[in-house]
């Protein structure tokens, strides 16, 4: 091997989270930097880097000759999940997306989903659908992280299937909501990250609402809910993670 991968503060978190001996895939793999990084450092790993589109197929094809990966990644054309066959791999990896294009590539080969073991997804934004996938297809939320790299905040979360262990979630739909929105295990550390992406997107709601309070026809049920999540997110940087009954 020619020199380490080098990876955004973002993809080391993710990579930190696949177990010694991974067999995963890589949707959106781009230049197969995480797989390339991954296999260097344990020599029992594998992977599969998936790419849509042919020019970052090869681009991720060049980084794995250039490190002499051969044997070990195989870069596969293909949308989504289509790059692997159920059962195939032990952990999906999906990052860099919008939480709607990761549950969108989830949904559309659900089978595929399920049959890994974990998966670990890196929404660029609403992270919430993301969260609410793997809660309606029995995934358990095991962990996330936030991280501000570059002036852009990023969550990971990590989802493992049929886990013994307890859903992060409470049973009271209100509390769930907020859970789903700002994350359960973020609300609990609420790292500078954390106050600072709600911080900015209280300003955010804060403008949506008044713009849409002066549209000629006002949708009041929309405003109600900008509301509802506005009161959920100042209550979470009012309280410092001291007031349980909140959640």
């Amino acid at each position: 091997m020619n020199q380490n991968v080098t990876l955004s503060n973002r993809l080391k978190i993710v990579a930190e989270y696949l177990p010694q001996g991974a067999h995963f895939a890589d949707i959106g793999s781009d230049h197969a930097y995480l797989p390339a990084y991954v296999c260097q450092r344990d020599k029992t790993a594998s992977a599969i880097a998936g790419e849509v589109n042919q020019g970052p197929l090869d681009s991720a094809k060049k980084t794995i000759r250039f490190h002499q990966l051969e044997e070990r990644i195989d870069a596969r054309l293909g949308d989504g999940l289509s790059v692997i066959n159920e059962g195939e791999v032990k952990q999906i990896v999906i990052a860099g997306m919008g939480g709607g294009l990761i549950t969108s590539i989830l949904e559309n080969h659900a089978a595929i989903a399920k049959s890994a073991e974990r998966i670990i997804a890196q929404p660029n934004v609403d992270a919430r659908a993301v969260r609410r996938w793997f809660d309606q297809n029995d995934f358990i939320l095991r962990a996330e992280e936030i991280v501000d790299e570059q002036g852009h905040i990023y969550e990971v979360l990590v989802a493992d299937r049929y886990t013994e262990a307890s859903s992060p979630y409470s049973d009271n739909e209100q509390k769930k909501g907020r859970q789903l929105l700002l994350g359960p295990y973020l609300m609990k550390e609420k790292n500078a990250a954390f106050i600072k992406k709600w911080s900015q997107e209280i300003m955010n709601i804060e403008r949506i609402i008044l713009q849409m309070q002066q549209a000629k026809q006002i949708n009041h049920e929309k405003i109600a809910d900008f509301q509802t999540e506005l009161y959920w997110m100042k209550e979470e940087l009012d309280h410092e993670g001291t007031n349980d009954e909140t959640r």
